[in-house]
């Protein structure tokens, strides 16, 4: 499921100071109102394969140097997709292809060498075919200290990481804070940055809210939302169940705009509503798709797209 919430700062504005005096359900619900109560490695680590793991990445141990790696053949590039990445390239046999932050791309230079190429094999370009959402234009090469040719997308020169065993594996992302799969267009993959508020459907609850990060939204039953919202969990309530930060309207999917607003706390932060009422998410909730929280102290329930809770009793 485009995993920061944006500043109180940013989404208090000079809307919110009409906001102050306009009542839930009100035109111009959308404004602010108020409330008036109530392992990744270290930089450089080439991971456990050969001897470097320092910066230069180009000497193996006592600082002799290690012979260079031969580059292993690309096959047929293409894209594919990995849920938290998002699109990245693969060669011919599903592999991952990287780069490294400290090359550079214009001009191309590689940078990984011995130790460094071993645990980092460079892709070879001789047989390096454009397939499927890969533009042609952008392949290269990048001649190697060793004479061989190293292929380049984007210009930035691509690897493989000898960690990925198979099809499909990303365990190269992050690595050192410097190696990351590449797009088709040279450029770092990136997943489409997620909604700040959206909705999936759950296979016990149907259609809920979640957040950016896919967790699950929730009502508080003791809350109240009319003329204007306010919240009754205070203090340790709070440490279980985090407020939902400000979210700008334009920046939700699927969640109904009407009264989606956000309202100031007896503490001074602000916090987010559906339909005026409060927000929250669950602290037992370790992963996106969870609802740990659904049904506790029969108070707190998930919340449906128009702000309504999902398997509470009808008073």
């Amino acid at each position: 499921m485009k995993t920061s919430w944006r500043s109180a700062s940013l989404v208090v504005s000079a809307a919110a100071v009409l906001a102050l005096t306009t009542a839930c359900g009100q035109d111009g619900g959308t404004t602010t109102g108020s409330q008036n109560v109530g392992a990744t490695a270290a930089p450089g680590d080439v991971g456990d394969i050969g001897a470097g793991a320092g910066e230069g990445l180009g000497t193996g141990a006592n600082g002799a140097q290690a012979s260079p790696s031969a580059a292993e053949p690309a096959g047929k590039l293409s894209v594919s997709t990995n849920a938290e990445i998002g699109e990245l390239v693969t060669d011919g046999a599903g592999r991952t292809l990287y780069r490294f932050d400290a090359d550079t791309a214009k001009p191309p230079k590689t940078t990984c060498e011995n130790d460094c190429a071993t645990a980092w094999p460079p892709v070879a370009a001789d047989d390096a075919l454009a397939g499927e959402g890969i533009d042609k234009a952008l392949l290269g090469e990048v001649t190697r200290a060793d004479g061989t040719k190293q292929l380049t997308i984007g210009g930035w020169p691509a690897y493989r990481y000898a960690k990925d065993t198979a099809a499909g594996d990303v365990k190269g992302q992050g690595v050192g804070g410097k190696w990351y799969a590449l797009a088709a267009d040279g450029k770092k993959a990136q997943a489409a940055e997620s909604a700040a508020l959206s909705t999936r459907d759950d296979p016990k609850l149907g259609e809920i809210v979640v957040d950016k990060n896919g967790m699950t939204v929730y009502r508080f039953m003791k809350d109240e939302a009319w003329p204007k919202p306010v919240s009754a969990c205070t203090g340790a309530c709070l440490e279980k169940w985090p407020v939902v930060a400000p979210v700008e309207p334009e920046d939700t999917e699927g969640v109904v705009k009407k009264d989606l607003m956000t309202f100031t706390r007896p503490d001074g932060a602000e916090q987010q509503t559906v339909d005026c009422w409060p927000i929250y998410t669950f602290a037992g909730d370790k992963k996106a798709g969870d609802t740990n929280g659904q049904g506790v102290g029969g108070t707190w329930y998930a919340v449906s797209p128009d702000g309504k809770p999902v398997g509470a009793p009808k008073k």
